[in-house]
């Protein structure tokens, strides 16, 4: 089922999501919404924040970007209760969207590899190593987990010259090609 996208100024995209535990409420079902939300949207990763859920789940699916990014070619994968453990010193910048932020993208620095524990839809610990656009796909989307937007992330001067725009979509002055819900 496609559920509706959160968008800027719903208080769910500001609070820090919590761990579940393997009972949690149909989850499967819910995963299986998520990828069907994501790619309706467009997206290439949806966080259950942006679902209006404060849990601590995303998923992700590459394929979109393989052709630029082969290493990404059936990149798909479901992160649970993830904690990012350690993150390269050494930052790049690159164009970033947010199905939550409809129409902005911006230039975002972001570290080049991280190393994240998790577990996947099966409950399996995980702890790995991703450089690149993975890398930067997971933490755009680990981020919702701790209730930081990636407009957060760019420079005061990017922040003062998007604030009507972000005003303008907490008042659903934009158009989206997806169900969205505002605040």
């Amino acid at each position: 089922m496609i559920k509706p996208v959160y968008v800027y100024g719903s208080p769910v995209l500001r609070r820090v999501a919590q761990d579940i535990t393997p009972d949690y409420p149909k989850l499967k079902e819910l995963i299986d919404d998520m990828f069907e939300t994501m790619y309706h949207s467009d997206g290439i990763g949806l966080a259950a924040p942006q679902v209006g859920l404060s849990i601590r789940l995303f998923v992700m699916d590459g394929n979109p970007l393989a052709e630029d990014n082969p290493e990404l070619e059936g990149f798909k994968k479901v992160f649970i209760n993830a904690h990012i453990v350690e993150k390269d010193e050494h930052e790049t910048l690159y164009n970033e969207g947010c199905l939550s932020i409809p129409n902005i993208r911006e230039d975002v620095e972001r570290p080049e590899s991280i190393v994240i524990r998790y577990v996947d839809e099966n409950f399996t610990p995980h702890e790995e190593r991703y450089d690149g656009v993975a890398a930067r796909i997971i933490q755009h989307e680990y981020d919702h987990l701790d209730g930081i937007l990636f407009t957060d992330k760019v420079s005061t001067i990017r922040k003062q010259l998007l604030k009507s725009k972000l005003n303008a979509i907490t008042k659903g002055k934009f158009s989206a090609s997806y169900k969205v819900k505002l605040a």
